[in-house]
């Protein structure tokens, strides 16, 4: 059986080549802004990768179980909420990160509400988004998707 990521490898090579007979420049060009791209996101994923690796190293599982684990109610989902909420982590690499916290201990509602959180709440970010969409409207925006990440996480545990 041929997995998905042969698919996406073959469907690339496929499209690549017709890219090719069809606009040889074009896609040459294509081909070293893709490479830049890769090379300008490559250095930060290893970083935060080798971060993560070493955090989830040093702290001991029993530890997440307690803080993020099913028993950690209240206290579990406000401690992922707000971490989620401060950390600064592109999306792609928030998925590896979530799937070894569930391989550790932590609960689906602290994952989901952290998860969601990293994606819609950005209190780093909040100064640049108050420079560009005024304050209330930036405030306003990470307040509404804080509590809807948490109301999120809490659906997410209901259902699994």
């Amino acid at each position: 059986m041929i997995n998905n990521a042969v698919i996406f490898i073959i469907v690339s090579v496929v499209l690549t080549v017709v890219s090719f007979v069809l606009d040889r420049r074009k896609t040459i060009m294509g081909m070293k802004k893709g490479l830049n791209m890769f090379r300008n996101i490559a250095v930060p994923f290893l970083n935060i990768l080798i971060l993560v690796s070493l955090v989830l190293y040093i702290v001991p599982p029993s530890l997440i179980v307690k803080y993020l684990g099913a028993g950690s109610g209240f206290w579990g989902l406000a401690i992922a909420a707000l971490v989620g909420s401060i950390t600064l982590i592109p999306g792609f690499i928030s998925y590896p990160i979530a799937s070894v916290l569930i391989k550790q201990g932590a609960s689906y509602t602290t994952v989901a509400t952290f998860m969601t959180t990293l994606m819609m709440v950005g209190v780093v970010t909040l100064p640049l988004e108050i420079k560009y969409f005024g304050r209330n409207v930036a405030i306003l925006r990470n307040v509404l998707n804080f509590i809807t990440a948490i109301v999120i996480g809490v659906f997410v545990g209901l259902f699994l």
